[in-house]
């Protein structure tokens, strides 16, 4: 089985050797399918902390570090400016 993988924005990078990591997901409304976004926040690894508040990064699916991070940082797509 593949491990997913999702881009988001990095928010906080406040905790060692962790990103918090915001993704945007779009989906249908059930009823009327209007496209609604939705938003969700993700605890991910950052061993050599490369990140930054506000990059676009790539993060995938990984055993559980700790209570609330089961995903690491692949790669950093876009610095922030």
């Amino acid at each position: 089985m593949p491990k997913k993988e999702k881009y988001g924005r990095v928010v906080s990078t406040k905790a060692a050797k962790t990103a918090v990591v915001e993704v945007l997901e779009y989906k249908p409304h059930d009823k009327y399918n209007k496209i609604i976004t939705e938003t969700k926040k993700y605890m991910a690894n950052d061993e050599n902390s490369i990140c930054k508040k506000g990059d676009e990064v790539r993060i995938v699916e990984s055993r559980p570090v700790s209570k609330n991070k089961c995903w690491k940082v692949a790669e950093v797509v876009k610095e922030a400016s």
